[in-house]
């Protein structure tokens, strides 16, 4: 029995022993545990940070998409109130030439037709219409307003997104990690913004071959814009001399962009009265309707036959005298309408213009895979004071929703508006994960 009492409180010590043992390792488990949930809530919260930092540049990169159609569509309105103008101005001639009767209204419906009188009697309405082509004048105003969005407002705000968007980029990931961690101050939350793919995505480009392309396919959209040429005819043969020959009304014009990437337009309309004589046979003789001439830059010239000294009434010379003596022009000529050109050369209105305006867009070579990403890294204390290290990555890729109607391959561009944001895999281990 003495020995049976001798080893009691053995198991004790052992209990005690293994208790030790299970607490040292449910702290230590607590510990692991502890810095697993705060590496894991790390993780998630830079994931987070670092995808909206791409949203901030997915954003970004479609506002400046949107903001070069908006360049686009500022210069289609600026070529539609050239053309505007160029029909004011159009307008207002007419409408003097009508007052004079030279030539008559009831000649012209006679001649081509009751379609073509009223047409003509329709310019009475527009008395004064020229003043509104002038520099200073309404048309004049609203062309400078959008002239100074491409080349002011817009070069300005693009530069200023471009610029800005790193910064802006690390604004939304620090407000996003804030977020995550409210129990901790902003100054303890500093991420670094690693590997970044921005400066080398976007590029300036000046008014290139591409830019003038676009801008004048889509200007091809517009009726308005085309050429506003036809020619009528009258029915019957005016003189024996030259019995194929008829009176001809010709209206011509059209708005292009010239080589400067600046606007021009012009509209004429003329009388053609065949006529003949013993010097010279037969010829056209002009009477000038209507005319206009909006210039690209000060001082060109109009692209047709013109001459810049024409008298404004031949009472005192014969016209074909003055055109053999001062022109070069084709008397026997049925496309353009030369004396109206000159009218409009001596009347021209030139409204300042500085062209096509640069733009941003995607590097060249980028190609369709054109990506901007970066990595975000952040280092944070763990509950003993030792450092914790997370690292994610994020990209912005130019993804059309579909492919395009001409089943075509598109490269990444700033004038689609096809941007989006994803996480992506770092491309290099960061020492210290």
């Amino acid at each position: 029995m003495a020995g049976l009492h001798s080893q009691r409180g053995q198991v004790l010590v052992l209990g005690m022993l293994l208790a030790a043992v299970l607490g040292l390792a449910w702290q230590r488990y607590f510990a692991t545990g502890q810095v697993v949930a705060a590496k894991a809530r790390m993780v998630h919260g830079l994931d987070a940070a670092a995808y909206s930092g791409a949203l901030v540049q997915a954003r970004t990169l479609n506002f400046l998409s949107y903001l070069n159609r908006a360049q686009l569509a500022h210069q289609l309105a600026m070529a539609h109130l050239l053309t505007l103008g160029s029909w004011a101005h159009y307008g207002g001639t007419q409408a003097r030439r009508l007052a004079q009767g030279n030539p008559p209204a009831h000649l012209i419906g006679m001649l081509f037709g009751a379609r073509q009188g009223k047409a003509y009697l329709a310019a009475a309405g527009a008395v004064g219409l020229d003043l509104q082509a002038r520099p200073g004048g309404t048309l004049a105003q609203a062309f400078a307003a959008h002239e100074s969005f491409v080349h002011d407002y817009a070069q300005d705000l693009s530069r200023a997104l471009a610029q800005g968007l790193p910064q802006a980029r690390l604004d939304a990931i620090q407000a996003v990690l804030a977020a995550h961690y409210p129990e901790r101050s902003p100054q303890a939350l500093q991420p670094q913004v690693l590997d970044d793919g921005w400066p080398a995505l976007l590029r300036p480009h000046p008014p290139d071959a591409a830019l003038f392309r676009l801008v004048r396919d889509l200007a091809g959209l517009y009726a308005f814009l085309g050429p506003r040429s036809a020619t009528a005819q009258n029915a019957w043969s005016v003189d024996p001399r030259c019995p194929w020959l008829r009176h001809e009304l010709r209206r011509r014009g059209g708005t292009e962009l010239d080589a400067s990437g600046r606007w021009q337009s012009g509209d004429t309309q003329s009388f053609h009265a065949v006529r003949s004589n013993r010097w010279v046979g037969c010829y056209y003789r002009e009477y000038a309707m209507g005319w206009a001439w909006m210039p690209a830059q000060p001082g060109q010239a109009i692209g047709a036959d013109h001459a810049a000294d024409a008298p404004a009434d031949f009472s005192e010379q014969d016209f074909w005298r003055w055109v053999q003596g001062s022109t070069q022009w084709d008397l026997l000529g049925r496309q353009a309408n030369p004396l109206a050109n000159s009218y409009a050369m001596q009347e021209r209105q030139q409204w300042p213009s500085r062209g096509l305006a640069g733009y941003l867009d995607v590097a060249s070579g980028a190609g369709s895979q054109a990506v901007a990403g970066f990595v975000v890294r952040l280092t944070l204390p763990d509950s003993a004071g030792a450092p914790m290290h997370a690292r994610s990555a994020a990209e912005t890729l130019f993804s059309r929703p579909g492919t395009r109607g001409d089943g075509l391959m598109e490269s990444a561009n700033l004038f689609h508006p096809y941007w989006q944001a994803r996480l992506a895999r770092p491309l290099l281990p960061l020492v210290g994960d």
